[in-house]
């Protein structure tokens, strides 16, 4: 399982990195959150921006959740198709309805992130090729190399769709936009230039707008364009607004230019794992305390949940942390 073994080893480095010295955010007042944890059975073993695969052979991703075949994890999904890899380079097309396996491609290096349309598959590696694969024609349109990158953060975005094109972010801190159905020029958009932990950890779209970051810089892509350089533990959009989640502790509320609206720092917050939905932001401390905010960060309530040993992802409206499951939208600022 050497795949699976270096996965958790990048994982473990992101959990630990930096701890060494810190000092921690300890809040004077928590509030209870025991109706909205629930107990969760299985040990993390593998991690993608879109979900984690436990060691029973199940998986929690962001659209869905299920069992696994032994030796496979989860690496991403389409609407009608789950996408799971093994630690030789294998990719299989799962059937959600029928649950068997509808195409198998494989590669000669593990495969990090991936995605379906239009029967054409968008990979990147772990050497940092990334690629376009017609699954009809089991060919490659087009394949090429991007720089190597030697550490990366466990989180790495998966490839989105719009249109015809396809955006593959890389592990060197760039986007890559091809037309899918003649993608021999490929545009390249640089996020960040850091020598490690610089692979892009969060992609989406936003209207007509593409908002990306690595752990180093968030940038928006598009009908309106900011940047914003700063240490980023998350990413979020929710009601046209985008929530900056940084290293330092900051909540910050942004216009699609990157321009600040709202701010609130919890000074020694090191956020394990952030969101936003239905009117309110959400955002896990690596020691516990989950912060509940509303839109415009202008209250906040701290629940005490327990300590991020080993993981925390978000799926839907739930965070998975440990063996413990938060319902979010159980909890009030």
């Amino acid at each position: 399982m050497r795949y699976l073994l270096l996965m958790v080893a990048i994982i473990s480095t992101f959990t630990l990195t930096g701890c060494s010295g810190k000092k921690y955010f300890e809040p004077e007042n928590t509030a209870k959150a025991s109706g909205a944890i629930n107990g969760h059975k299985g040990k993390a073993v593998y991690l993608t921006r879109d979900g984690v695969t436990f060691d029973n052979n199940t998986y929690v991703g962001k659209k869905s959740a299920g069992s696994l075949k032994s030796g496979e994890v989860y690496l991403g999904e389409s609407a009608t198709h789950l996408l799971t890899t093994n630690q030789g380079g294998r990719l299989s097309l799962v059937n959600k309805k029928s649950k068997k396996v509808s195409q198998v491609v494989d590669f000669d290096v593990p495969i990090v992130s991936a995605a379906v349309k239009n029967g054409l598959l968008v990979y990147l590696l772990q050497d940092n090729t990334f690629g376009i694969y017609k699954l009809s024609s089991k060919t490659k349109l087009v394949e090429n190399k991007a720089e190597d990158a030697f550490a990366v953060d466990a989180r790495i975005a998966s490839p989105i769709f719009i249109d015809n094109l396809a955006v593959v972010p890389t592990l060197d801190g760039k986007l890559l936009i091809m037309d899918m159905y003649h993608p021999e020029n490929a545009k390249v958009i640089y996020i960040s230039s850091e020598s490690r932990l610089n692979n892009v950890i969060y992609l989406s779209r936003m209207g007509n707008l593409l908002v990306a970051s690595t752990p180093n810089r968030v940038m928006t892509i598009g009908s309106a364009e900011g940047e914003f350089t700063q240490g980023i533990s998350e990413v979020a959009i929710s009601k046209g607004a985008i929530y900056i989640f940084t290293k330092s502790g900051e909540i910050i509320k942004v216009d699609s230019s990157l321009k600040k609206l709202a701010y609130k720092k919890f000074k020694f917050a090191h956020f394990s794992a952030a969101t936003a939905f239905g009117g309110r932001v959400y955002a896990l401390d690596q020691k516990g305390s989950l912060i509940v905010m509303d839109a415009d960060l202008k209250k906040h309530r701290i629940y005490d949940v327990g300590e991020v040993d080993k993981f925390a992802i978000v799926s839907g409206h739930k965070i998975y942390k440990d063996n413990r499951v938060i319902s979010l939208d159980k909890l009030r600022p």
